[in-house]
C-alpha cells in the first residue's frame, strides 16, 4: 500500500471553492480505485494550510490512475476550479508506506 500525503497552502478566501473541489477528489479517488481518507481545512491556527490523504494498493496502481484522470472529464473539470480560482497556492506531496502490527 502506498499512501498519498499532500500539504496545499491555500486561499482563505476561497476556503468553500477548496472544500468543493476537495469533495470532487473523494469521490473521483474512490471511483479510480483509491481509498480517500479525507481533506482537512483549516480550523484553529492558520488560515491558509490544508492537508489531503489517500491510499492506493500499490505504486503501480497509483501510478495508473495518475495517467487516468487526465483524460476523465469529471477530473478535468475538478483541475479547472483549481485553475480558474486560484484557490491553491501550492501544495507539496509525499508518499508514505504506513505501519501496521
Amino acid at each position: 500500500m502506498i499512501t498519498c500525503y499532500l500539504k496545499y497552502t491555500i486561499d482563505p478566501f476561497q476556503l468553500d471553492v477548496f472544500e468543493d473541489y476537495g469533495k470532487r477528489w473523494i469521490k473521483l479517488v474512490n471511483r479510480f480505485g483509491g481509498q480517500h481518507h479525507g481533506y482537512f481545512l483549516p480550523s484553529e491556527g492558520a488560515n491558509n494550510i490544508a492537508f489531503a490523504m489517500f491510499s492506493f494498493p500499490s505504486l503501480s496502481e497509483y501510478e495508473n490512475y495518475r495517467r487516468l484522470i487526465l483524460e476523465d472529464q469529471e477530473c478535468i473539470q475538478a483541475f479547472k476550479i483549481a485553475e480558474d480560482t486560484r484557490c491553491i497556492l501550492s501544495y507539496e506531496r509525499t508518499f508514505l508506506r504506513p505501519v501496521f502490527e
